[in-house]
């Protein structure tokens, strides 16, 4: 979706050059990934060196010597931190925070004056859910809306400025598939499942979004009610188009599947009003495109799911 808005930006765009920039920024939004995973277990090692501190003060309070440990004994923490594929990719891709510690500490402080990080460190009760459903928070929270973590990727890379809410999705998705039973051998996303069908899947996508783009920009306006094209959000745009590639040209999706996954990067990306704008927008469009039979599901049941 980014490389699609920076290159309807650059009015010499050249397809080819846009399409290394769309391999590159994708191996760089996986990298990213890679970092988010990162962060929990850095955090915890703060945390930890924290409460160790407290207990050698000249005169320590029963609390310093008997912390709350929560944050640091959280069961999914644990699971990433000794996750055998993300050892792997962190080692290989050279992630890592040295020299970072007053950088963690700042984004340890964000996390630490929400009110759901007291919640859950008051919470008597212990359990994996909690445990995940707390990190869950913590990135859509903190993660998602913080000026500090932004600013640092974008000084490691530029790219990663725009490429933001897309890792941060990844990773979010990624621990909400956690399971307790896994252990240490959770299922990590992979940068692709079939290298070579993924990349002829977003190669084709990206082409047909933009060789369509003035056919699209029609179909979408003549939905419009009382707006023109020019006032809607210029990322809602651009995702109603990618829908509407996939519905026309990926014969084997099932159409509800793209309606629901764009509907979800538009609440991630834009916001909820923007997801029920793209739902509805998107039903009418599907109708109009099913009566000129410029849909083709292969497969039963695929036209009308």
């Amino acid at each position: 979706m980014q490389e699609i808005f920076a290159f309807k930006a650059n009015e010499k765009g050249n397809l080819e050059q846009a399409e290394k920039k769309l391999d590159h920024a994708i191996q760089g939004c996986y990298t990213l990934f890679c970092y988010f995973f990162s962060l929990f277990p850095e955090l915890k090692r703060y945390r930890l060196n924290k409460l160790e501190d407290l207990k050698t003060k000249f005169k320590p309070t029963y609390d310093d010597l008997h912390p709350n440990r929560k944050f640091v004994d959280n069961l999914v923490i644990d699971q990433i931190e000794n996750n055998i594929t993300l050892n792997r990719l962190w080692n290989n891709l050279r992630i890592n925070w040295d020299d970072q510690g007053d950088f963690i500490a700042q984004i340890f402080q964000e996390i630490a004056k929400e009110e759901f990080y007291t919640l859950y460190l008051n919470d008597k009760n212990s359990s994996y859910i909690q445990d995940q459903e707390f990190l869950l928070d913590v990135i859509e929270t903190c993660f998602a809306n913080s000026e500090l973590l932004h600013w640092h990727f974008q000084e490691m890379n530029l790219h990663w400025f725009d490429d933001y809410n897309e890792a941060l999705l990844m990773f979010y998705k990624n621990i909400k598939q956690f399971k307790e039973n896994k252990g240490n051998e959770n299922k990590i996303f992979p940068l692709f499942k079939n290298a070579t069908e993924d990349k002829e899947f977003y190669k084709n996508l990206f082409q047909n979004t933009l060789l369509n783009d003035d056919q699209y920009d029609t179909i979408i306006e003549n939905k419009l009610q009382n707006w023109e094209l020019e006032r809607l959000n210029g990322i809602d745009i651009i995702l109603m188009k990618m829908a509407i590639t996939e519905f026309q040209h990926f014969h084997d999706i099932p159409i509800k599947v793209t309606i629901n996954e764009y509907i979800e990067l538009a609440k991630w990306y834009s916001s909820n009003k923007s997801g029920a704008f793209i739902n509805g927008l998107l039903d009418q469009i599907v109708l109009t495109l099913k009566e000129e039979g410029k849909i083709t599901k292969m497969g039963k049941g695929l036209l009308n799911n």
